[in-house]
């Protein structure tokens, strides 16, 4: 019989497949449902830091005592639209969506700065919540401040926020570190139990007739997966934490991949957005499939079997793969 079985921040899950924070969340009946179609674990959408600053008003006298000269300013601020809910509702809909399902709920935070906002860490454990997701969104624009400041800022809010906490710990981050090796090695000795492998970063377009910005976003290809995958491959082994591969899992083959390169789970939400929740036992289902045609017997078998500790060609992960995929396109007419 397939074992789909693997633990992710100590959580016993009954498969590889985790809805990641969308507003599919939101609404309850939504996470029955997944839990239905065999999703093994939910995090929920995010409580931002500056939701929790503006219910204070500290937000709202920042943005508005000086209106009068910018206010043009206050227009590049993104519309959270549905994620626009009160700190307290939040906490409220965690501990409803824990009585209401069997599965285990991770709640998610997305902050990048020490503060008070931080408290409801512990109102979200208090809540119920199984783990917490700490995401750090953020993009540097001061060129006043260093690469070295920013990640030392990063590290002691981890840090605080372990300190305040006693269920697990995961962290999402971006891509875009100087140097990704040492500094998810310090998120790790700062108390983080798992890394969640990538953000997608929001990106802003120019409406060239209405001469504004244009705020979309666009939903993940499968395409995505290379990125997160190459880099759990390149730190499975080397830094003890667990990781989550997100971005760009949309089929089962996504999953194998994501065990493969050394991750716990896959997270998946631009898929069920998509195509509805039926893709989560589709996906399953086609997991299965695979691993009995391939005589897998269990997911823990195949986790980390392709790491860049595991495989012939460790080379292929770094700079020498460069320029052997150019030289493959000398030939071309």
């Amino acid at each position: 019989m397939i074992d789909l079985s693997t633990t992710y921040l100590g959580l016993k899950l009954k498969n590889p497949l985790v809805a990641s924070a969308s507003p599919l969340s939101k609404k309850i009946e939504q996470v029955r449902h997944m839990e239905e179609a065999g999703i093994a674990a939910v995090v929920m959408y995010s409580l931002f830091e500056e939701q929790i600053i503006h219910e204070s008003l500290e937000l709202d006298h920042y943005l508005t005592r000086s209106a009068d000269a910018f206010a043009e300013a206050l227009t590049y601020l993104p519309d959270i639209g549905p994620y626009n809910l009160l700190p307290d509702k939040y906490v409220e809909n965690v501990e409803k969506l824990k009585k209401a399902v069997n599965i285990p709920v991770i709640g998610s935070l997305n902050g990048v700065s020490k503060g008070g906002w931080i408290r409801y860490a512990r109102r979200i454990q208090e809540a119920g919540a199984d783990a917490l997701e700490l995401n750090l969104y953020f993009i540097p624009t001061d060129p006043a401040i260093s690469a070295q400041e920013l990640e030392d800022t990063q590290i002691d809010l981890v840090a605080n926020v372990k300190s305040s906490i006693k269920i697990p710990l995961a962290v999402k981050l971006s891509p875009f570190y100087t140097s990704l090796p040492h500094f998810v090695k310090r998120l790790a000795a700062a108390g983080a139990d798992g890394l969640v492998l990538f953000n997608r970063f929001y990106q802003p377009d120019f409406d060239i007739e209405e001469l504004n910005i244009a705020h979309t976003l666009d939903l993940s290809t499968p395409a995505e997966l290379r990125l997160p995958l190459r880099w759990i491959a390149l730190l499975h082994g080397h830094v003890h934490v667990d990781f989550a591969l997100t971005s760009g899992v949309h089929s089962a083959n996504e999953v194998i991949k994501a065990m493969m390169a050394g991750a716990k789970v896959s997270m998946m939400a631009s898929k069920l957005l998509d195509s509805g929740i039926g893709a989560v036992s589709n996906t399953i289902s086609e997991l299965k499939n695979w691993m009995e045609e391939r005589e897998y017997t269990s997911i823990q078998q195949m986790q980390g079997s392709m790491s860049q500790k595991a495989v012939a060609e460790p080379s292929a992960f770094e700079r020498a793969n460069y320029m052997k995929v150019l030289s493959s396109f000398r030939d071309l007419p």
